[in-house]
């Protein structure tokens, strides 16, 4: 994952937390300001920062610390109040009220991310998931073209050859419960794109599954293999460099000794890097399991689909997972710019807001 850095030395992004107080994005701040990746903004109270700081001897010169409750933003909270009155969720929303939701953290990072005041969130460290995706699905659109929001999960295993190095891709970890075969499609596509992005390798895509092409049949296993009739055809007409196959249980897609018996003819079983899962349950189960007794990494959760970068950390996300999490959002907020830089909007973010 260390490869990310030296990219963002030279296109440098703006990350916003939510939970600008938690010491641990503190730390991680720091860390992303003294690798010259950026500038991280801190969603919080300099009396609840500050002294974390000065404990840690931590140098926040060039981190931006933002109360919203504030003074200072007080231009921000009305240009924000306008936008969410113009948003038909809003709309019958009295000023007051408004004004008060937008000063909540996760709401207030998110409108600085949709005004482009900030090219990447991450949230979510001391909060549950409902209280950082809501506003996000309130504030952020899809991107065009796209009907769902998802999310993906980096895994860096230590010490083993399977997939990219021991790196994979897991999803959906966080967001939907029960994939229908269209939104299994989408997921595996933008999670293949994100895996192209990392590795900068064609993905190998395994639909996975109890059952191995056939040795078991129900509806269950019907959905996958037509979500993955339908994500191969995807991406063939966007001629997307990429493997997928499925169904394949997780030995069949990683093991290239089991791949060989279970799935002789498959072009990705055995060396799959990107792992669909059936259903939000056996995602973040798997997720949690590998993290834990594999003593791997865990970069996410990293949300796809949304039109802007963002990512909903775990609550119990080391300093290091952090920071790697931000350099993973900042470097798709570098694609983005490519591919979309008309909707960027400009901002006014000095250092006059700096405590």
């Amino acid at each position: 994952m260390e490869h990310l850095f030296p990219t963002l030395t030279r296109h440098p992004k703006r990350i916003v937390f939510t939970d600008g107080h938690d010491p641990r994005v503190i730390q991680a701040a720091a860390a992303f300001a003294q690798r010259r990746l950026g500038v991280c903004l801190l969603i919080g109270k300099p009396e609840n920062i500050l002294p974390q700081a000065a404990s840690l001897s931590l140098d926040l010169r060039h981190i931006k610390i933002i109360d919203p409750t504030s003074p200072h933003f007080a231009d921000e909270l009305d240009q924000f109040v306008r936008l969410m009155q113009s948003l038909p969720r809003f709309k019958n929303n009295d000023p007051q009220e408004l004004r008060q939701l937008a000063s909540q953290p996760n709401y207030f990072a998110a409108l600085m991310l949709q005004l482009g005041q900030a090219d990447a969130l991450a949230g979510g460290l001391c909060s549950t998931s409902g209280s950082l995706l809501r506003p996000l699905f309130h504030i952020i659109k899809p991107r065009p073209g796209y009907k769902f929001v998802s999310s993906a999960t980096i895994i860096q295993s230590p010490n083993t050859p399977i997939a990219h190095n021991g790196l994979l891709f897991f999803a959906d970890t966080a967001v939907i419960p029960k994939p229908t075969v269209e939104q299994l499609a989408h997921i595996a596509i933008e999670t293949a794109r994100l895996a192209r992005q990392i590795t900068g390798q064609p993905p190998r895509i395994a639909m996975l599954s109890y059952s191995t092409k056939g040795s078991a049949q129900n509806e269950d296993i019907d959905r996958i293999i037509a979500a993955t009739a339908l994500a191969r055809q995807h991406l063939i007409t966007q001629q997307f460099p990429a493997e997928i196959d499925g169904e394949l249980q997780a030995d069949a897609a990683l093991v290239p000794e089991v791949a060989a018996i279970k799935a002789p003819n498959s072009p990705v079983a055995g060396k799959a890097n990107v792992l669909i899962f059936p259903d939000l349950n056996s995602g973040n189960i798997a997720l949690k399991l590998v993290q834990h007794l594999a003593r791997a990494k865990a970069y996410g959760q990293i949300l796809l689909g949304l039109d802007r970068p963002a990512a909903e950390l775990s609550r119990g996300a080391s300093v290091d997972e952090i920071l790697h999490v931000a350099a993973i959002i900042a470097l798709q907020a570098i694609d983005y710019h490519k591919i979309y830089p008309d909707q960027i909007a400009t901002t006014r973010y000095d250092s006059s807001h700096s405590p």
